[in-house]
């Protein structure tokens, strides 16, 4: 049996997420998590919110992790992983009220972070919600000096990878018609970011 993968990181900023999206996916029932990571997540938040049906996803040399993770916690509400690459994504033949995903964009290359958006605009409800967690960029500036390191070291290690701007992201959201409607300030310079199909005005 694989032993369940630990991120620290997401064990420190499941809280804070969770006070956010208990609200934005209060009245949803069907969510897509694109790259569940660890697993960590998708069980945290369900043990919260039991209204919820949450469909994990990522490449499936993670699959394995997020098995176990969801094997210990037995939960009902949450499905086992989809395979799902990006820039090679065969799309869910489901349509969801809302798509989460974390601390994926930033180490996305500027494509993969294109068909994201393309992929969470075809999958999503009329009225959907998609909420992004992560680092950004507002204005062409970081919002702390120690961002802007990290942007320069994913850069070192990739250089398609790197904070993205969030305007930018914007546009890619409105692209598949979807606005902005809501930007939280998380813990460790992280913001969380809500876009609505076909609603909303950006702000």
């Amino acid at each position: 049996m694989i032993e369940k993968p630990y991120a620290e990181a997401t064990a420190r900023n499941s809280e804070a997420i969770l006070g956010a999206i208990g609200a934005e996916f209060r009245d949803l029932e069907s969510i897509l998590e694109i790259g569940s990571g660890t697993g960590q997540h998708a069980v945290f938040f369900c043990l919260a919110m039991h209204h919820l049906v949450w469909q994990t996803s990522d490449v499936p040399g993670n699959h394995g992790g997020i098995r176990a993770w969801l094997a210990d916690a037995s939960l009902s509400n949450v499905l086992e992983p989809l395979a799902l690459d990006v820039l090679n994504a065969e799309l869910p033949h489901e349509r969801y009220d809302g798509v989460f995903s974390a601390n994926t964009a930033h180490i996305m290359n500027p494509e993969a972070v294109e068909e994201m958006f393309t992929l969470v605009a075809a999958v999503l409800q009329d009225s959907g919600v998609f909420v992004l967690y992560g680092p950004f960029r507002q204005g062409g500036r970081f919002n702390t000096p120690s961002n802007a390191d990290f942007h320069r070291s994913l850069r070192q290690r990739d250089p398609g990878m790197g904070i993205r701007h969030l305007e930018e992201l914007d546009s890619l959201g409105q692209r598949g018609g979807m606005r902005r409607v809501r930007l939280y300030a998380m813990p460790a310079n992280n913001n969380l970011a809500v876009w609505v199909k076909d609603g909303g005005v950006a702000t």
